[in-house]
């Protein structure tokens, strides 16, 4: 799964742990789903996606979907 969570925690000025205490998670946890080594649940996701003021596939796709676009 691709995301733009790097994208738009730098777009904010925000570092990776700003962003860990927003979502209630370790910054380990936000540095290993930026990196595609970790999907997050659901809930998560819908966490990210109120953070953010986004919709869940603003951030997130499926790698064949992102491949697909490119």
């Amino acid at each position: 799964m691709r995301n733009r969570l790097k994208v738009l925690r730098a777009e904010r000025n925000w570092s990776q742990a700003d962003l860990a205490e927003k979502l209630d998670v370790s910054r380990q946890s936000v540095n290993a789903i930026e990196t595609g080594k970790y999907d997050p649940s659901l809930p998560l996701a819908f966490k990210i996606a109120t953070v953010f003021g986004m919709s869940i596939e603003q951030i997130f796709s499926a790698d064949d979907v992102a491949q697909a676009a490119e």
